[in-house]
């Protein structure tokens, strides 16, 4: 199947064998509708950094303010024209949107400014499938890639559709009539039922994945699990190297981590806590993204607390926080207790934002995940939060019970261990939901007194 070529593709071959990298004219579109979710300090900010981290040179911008789309071009027809000038005097050799884009809008553009046009789902797309590793991330983003190809695969033929049929437009061998379809229809009917059949198997595939690993958070459920959300490269990765020395990738780019990776956070006296690292958000993530990747987000979905991260040193951290926020609500996350964690504060200037953000988002705390700064709060909040679930109490089983021995070590923190007779008796600090599981496993586990 022919393949629109994309971002990623532009990373290539010159005659002496050096890469020559994608030169890209941004383009926004500034209408009443989205006017209010616009960074008006830098509205090209943000795609310029997903062009980069997609491999493009930014080489032109342009913003236009129109009351409504124009259907046919996006733009109006003034600004089309002025967008082929651009790229010729810059020579660019990519456009592209910050907006979503019908086909016929691409089609369009690409006729007029003889240069390759995408929108801001075909680059995040493309970025996800550049930083894919996991067998799982590579069928969720190919899931999506297909998804967003699929309504636009008349679009990708149009040169074949104009040789279809020997007839021509009106005779009789055009187009459609019976038995004078010409290569052109054909070829998009192939590939229609390609898409078609390998969707179907790519479900069927992260059907079973999904099942597995909705298995696995579920089993998670007698402890105490926090998941970290944010706006990408909020410093999520970085937190959760500070707590858990897990070496998780953290890097100064977008969408550094697409696979959620889950260690355990040792708080000390017998307890802890199982913390997950998820994939950034973004504005206007495409929704053919948060849908396959909604098994990878079942952390978040399925979390006793959520450390929301915020990147505190950046303008548009209020604009960021809300996306979060928005997308948790489609997770069905909008009840989940959440404690927002203002991140970078050794670098952030703004102390008025810091404030409406503390005041916003309450509860919340300043913290930098690089200095360590405020870290003990968030670890004593952890604490508080987990109390009701926390048990202290002298226990006492058989001492014939050698695994439950071990059991008891390596889950609880004991602070006291004796023997009586045919009985262990110990003091311990651990989770009360995993104590009563090992009860119901070992019957002679009782617990003697509760301390306090």
């Amino acid at each position: 199947m022919r393949r629109r070529t994309t971002v990623l593709d532009g990373l290539k071959q010159t005659d002496t064998g050096s890469v020559e990298q994608e030169r890209a004219i941004l383009v926004k579109l500034i209408t009443p509708e989205n006017a209010a979710a616009t960074n008006t300090q830098n509205p090209l900010g943000e795609l310029k950094a997903l062009a980069e981290a997609a491999g493009a040179v930014y080489v032109d911008g342009m913003i236009q303010k129109r009351m409504t789309v124009h259907p046919k071009t996006h733009l109006g027809k003034g600004k089309v024209q002025e967008l082929l000038e651009r790229a010729e005097a810059s020579e660019a050799n990519l456009i592209i949107f910050d907006d979503e884009l019908t086909p016929g809008q691409i089609r369009n553009l690409e006729k007029t400014v003889e240069r390759r046009v995408i929108d801001r789902s075909e680059l995040i797309l493309d970025i996800f499938a550049s930083r894919a590793q996991t067998y799982e991330a590579r069928l969720q983003v190919e899931i999506a890639q297909l998804e967003y190809t699929a309504p636009r695969i008349r679009g990708m033929w149009t040169h074949l559709e104009r040789i279809a049929g020997a007839g021509g437009g009106s005779a009789a061998g055009a187009v459609g009539g019976i038995g004078t379809r010409g290569p052109g229809e054909r070829q998009i009917e192939i590939d229609r039922r390609i898409v078609r059949d390998r969707l179907a198997q790519l479900r069927r595939e992260i059907r079973k994945i999904d099942e597995r690993k909705n298995r696995e958070v579920r089993s998670r459920s007698d402890q105490f699990t926090i998941s970290l959300v944010g706006y990408t490269n909020a410093g999520k990765s970085a937190l959760m190297n500070v707590l858990t020395d897990v070496g998780q990738e953290a890097e100064d780019k977008l969408f550094a981590t697409l696979d959620t990776k889950t260690a355990r956070w040792n708080l000390g006296g017998g307890q802890h806590v199982l913390l997950s690292d998820t994939v950034g958000f973004v504005r206007n993530l495409p929704h053919r993204l948060v849908a396959s990747f909604k098994a990878t987000l079942e952390e978040a979905i399925h979390a006793d607390l959520l450390f929301h991260v915020v990147d505190s040193s950046v303008r548009d951290a209020l604009r960021q926080a809300e996306v979060v926020k928005g997308v948790l609500a489609e997770l069905g996350c909008a009840d989940k207790p959440v404690l927002t964690l203002l991140n970078k504060i050794d670098i952030a200037e703004d102390l008025g934002l810091l404030e409406v953000l503390s005041q916003k988002y309450d509860p919340s705390l300043r913290i930098s995940a690089k200095t360590g700064r405020g870290l003990d709060q968030v670890f004593d909040f952890v604490i508080e939060a987990m109390r009701p679930r926390v048990m202290r109490a002298m226990v006492r089983f058989s001492a014939g019970d050698g695994k439950l021995i071990t059991l008891l070590n390596r889950l609880a923190d004991v602070d006291e261990q004796r023997y009586e007779g045919n009985w262990v008796e110990m003091k311990i600090t651990m989770d009360r939901t995993q104590f009563e599981q090992l009860q119901g496993r070992h019957s002679s586990l009782e617990i003697v007194s509760e301390v306090t």
